[in-house]
């Protein structure tokens, strides 16, 4: 291929794939990006002159180690880990660590590479990582979580830095578990840094970064709305999830008026007709965050529908769809039925929760469809304000927080509107398409300005 042709989508993906076999969470990440930047390279040359996207889907490093721990009956247990640095051009890595029976590298290849341009979006100096390993938290003891934790740490401190790669929480990775590997860093580094966020309050935590991913969807979703003269006051919203996303998802949905009447989880959903409450709500946090309990005893407690063998919630009528569970959660016929049931705007509070073909169906109906780099960046915004405070040494109040999230989140919002707007007379706006440009640009212009490295 010549320095002049700009591949086609389908020998960039081909040329991908062949590169990244066995992969598909990955392929998926960067050919929906691929999608919509193609065209935009093709009309600025000097992007495709210096190779970014391929440089972009080509992660810095990806360091993978084993981590041995003891469970409680003193058996040896072995795991895997792993942390992906995909792109530091605009600042140090940042992403969540996430501890599932499902991880493996092709999975965080793809949420690094979506970090990258999500955290691009916030405005935020951070590039994008992501780490993780198979290992699984449910059923553990506590002492078992933080022998483990422990023992990820010991091999992960030598890549991480508070100047370098700070991860986060994410599935199966909460203030527990950041807690145990912070004190494991501290521990062997004698260093008492920024090194993670999502800590406790008592040791650096910053206000509102459990409620910063979940308000911050809901956020986009209110500004998507807006921008089409709408409200979602009166409307009903089908959720996703029953953890820390999809609780403060549901939270904030009804700060707004709306009435959200689903929640899920591995083992399948309720449905409520009468919508989910603040009292509900309450319920649900007691019973995921304290007790680890499963969605349907809220079925049992509310007298609302459950629905097992792990159904997921989008053939319930609804207009506001907030998915905040797991990749590839929304397929092509979920996406259809829920067009069908009157859905005119979906915001993802997870990461990539929808396939290619439901974004697709999205797209084609032209109703307003808000990717996860962008609509669940909130969280990631936080975080990266709680680097600023573990910087200076400070804590800031939460009604800034609450402030300065608002304001992280129309800034995305404004960037995606300008890159996707289809022109004069027209009041659609591709959000997939804007974020993709948005993130893409401001990257590649860091990536350009430090020559070939």
């Amino acid at each position: 291929m010549t320095r002049d042709h700009v591949p086609s989508l389908a020998e960039f993906i081909d040329g991908l794939d062949k590169r990244n076999p066995g992969q598909p969470e990955f392929i998926q990440a960067v050919k929906e990006v691929a999608e919509s930047v193609l065209g935009y390279i093709k009309a600025h040359p000097k992007y495709h002159d210096h190779q970014i996207l391929e440089r972009m889907a080509e992660p810095d490093r990806v360091v993978s180690f084993r981590v041995c721990w003891q469970d409680d009956e003193g058996n040896v247990r072995v795991n895997r880990g792993y942390r992906v640095q995909n792109n530091n051009a605009i600042g140090p890595y940042k992403g969540g660590i996430r501890f599932h029976p499902s991880v493996n590298q092709g999975i965080l290849k793809f949420l690094a590479f979506e970090q990258t341009f999500k955290n691009a979006l916030t405005g935020l100096p951070m590039g994008g990582g992501k780490g993780g390993s198979n290992f699984n938290p449910k059923g553990k003891s506590d002492a078992e979580i933080m022998r483990f934790c422990q023992g990820f740490m010991t091999e992960l401190y030598r890549h991480v830095g508070e100047d370098t790669d700070v991860p986060a929480g994410d599935i199966g990775v909460g203030g527990r578990e950041i807690g145990y590997m912070f004190g494991q860093y501290k521990r062997i580094t004698n260093r008492y840094v920024g090194v993670l966020t999502g800590k406790g309050m008592e040791y650096g935590g910053s206000p509102i970064r459990v409620e910063a991913t979940g308000y911050g969807a809901v956020y986009f979703l209110q500004d998507m709305l807006k921008h089409v003269d709408k409200s979602p006051e009166g409307m009903v919203a089908i959720v996703s999830g029953s953890g820390n996303v999809a609780q403060h998802a549901v939270e904030k949905l009804l700060h707004l008026g709306a009435k959200p009447v689903t929640m899920s989880d591995s083992d399948g959903f309720i449905y409520d007709k009468n919508g989910i409450d603040e009292e509900k709500l309450a319920f649900v946090k007691e019973l995921k965050n304290k007790r680890r309990g499963r969605i349907a005893e809220y079925a049992e407690k509310f007298g609302a529908e459950f629905h097992g063998d792990g159904a997921t919630p989008w053939r319930v009528p609804g207009q506001l769809a907030v998915p905040c569970a797991t990749q590839n959660e929304v397929s092509g016929e979920d996406a259809m039925v829920m067009l069908k049931n009157g859905a005119i705007a979906v915001s993802e509070g997870a990461n990539m929760p929808c396939t290619l073909q439901a974004v697709h169906q999205f797209q084609a109906a032209k109703i307003l469809f808000a990717p996860g780099k962008a609509a669940n960046a909130g969280g990631v915004g936080v975080s990266g304000l709680e680097m600023s405070q573990n910087s200076a040494r400070i804590t800031w109040k939460e009604d800034e927080l609450q402030r300065l999230l608002r304001d992280i989140m129309q800034g995305i919002h404004d960037r995606c509107v300008k890159y996707g707007s289809e022109g004069e007379g027209s009041r659609y706006v591709d959000y997939v398409k804007g974020a993709n440009i948005a993130g893409f640009v401001k990257v590649a212009d860091a990536m350009i300005a430090q020559g070939v490295v």
